[in-house]
């Protein structure tokens, strides 16, 4: 009967402690479901897959918290996030700073979540493989017109460009053309509002040229080398590679709530070396 008694007292004090084991988890789990509210991301599609990889994995763990992401230009980030709109603005500069055509913004915080490599991209079936600055310049001036007058078939080149907001753009005209200036029109030039349509764009067309961050590049396009060198994430952090930029979440004075947590996930050491560099990003200590 003693006996019994021992194990029952043993019994019982062993549950409890696994009941308190098991509170804490539960507690644990309960602190993180808690956060609520409602995160609203606009602006930059250069960044979209990022963002919306980020919403996905918030999500999970903060079940509460409404999350939704769009995409149309790095201009309507800052743009949303004044109007209120959106509560947090992406965009591939900071626009609480001037930039070539753009003033900055007033009132706004910027936050880096992200380093973006882009591309100058053709056709995958282009036999051009490497493009120096003075023929992207010239090809971009107009002054280039056909694929063999840098090595290619003697084609008409269609170039494809992004259009005024674009925050690639920006990045790309400073970075890849050294601030030379665009063509503004021509019989073989267009301008397109999205990253997805400027792949959509050149992958349909084995004699365009375009450019995009490194996320998109897949299917029917390659990237071509830039002077010599390809356009990789690891020759990004050499130093080897200087058409990049950091991609930043822009809020209205400092971000509280939901939209603090979401910026602090994004910039988390899980997420920075995880599905970011899985979608061909840089976390943004590699640059520091």
């Amino acid at each position: 009967m003693k006996m019994f008694k021992k194990l029952s007292i043993a019994a019982t004090a062993a549950v409890a402690a696994i009941g308190l084991s098991f509170g804490g988890f539960a507690g644990t789990a309960d602190a993180s479901s808690k956060l609520s509210g409602k995160v609203v991301i606009a602006g930059s599609t250069a960044l979209l897959p990022l963002t919306q990889q980020a919403a996905k994995e918030f999500k999970k763990a903060h079940p509460k918290v409404s999350v939704s992401v769009s995409g149309s230009s790095s201009i309507a980030g800052p743009q949303s996030v004044q109007k209120g709109s959106a509560t947090l603005g992406a965009c591939d500069w900071d626009a609480t700073r001037s930039v070539p055509g753009f003033k900055a913004f007033s009132g706004l915080k910027s936050h880096k979540i992200a380093v973006i490599p882009f591309a100058t991209i053709v056709h995958k079936t282009n036999t051009v493989g490497n493009l120096t600055t003075k023929q992207l310049q010239d090809i971009y001036a107009g002054k280039i017109t056909n694929w063999k007058q840098v090595g290619g078939k003697d084609a008409e080149i269609v170039v494809v460009n992004r259009a005024h907001g674009s925050g690639t753009r920006v990045n790309y005209q400073m970075k890849a053309l050294k601030g030379a200036a665009f063509m503004t029109k021509g019989d073989n030039y267009k301008e397109v509002g999205k990253s997805g349509d400027m792949l959509t764009n050149v992958s349909n067309n084995p004699n365009a040229i375009g450019y995009i961050d490194l996320a998109y590049v897949k299917g029917n396009v390659k990237a071509v080398s830039y002077n010599g060198v390809a356009a990789t994430p690891d020759n990004v952090i050499k130093g080897k590679y200087p058409v990049w930029s950091h991609g930043y979440l822009l809020t209205k004075g400092a971000p509280k709530g939901a939209d603090a947590e979401f910026i602090k996930f994004m910039q988390s050491s899980k997420f920075q070396n995880g599905s970011l560099k899985k979608l061909k990003f840089i976390p943004v200590s590699a640059m520091k």
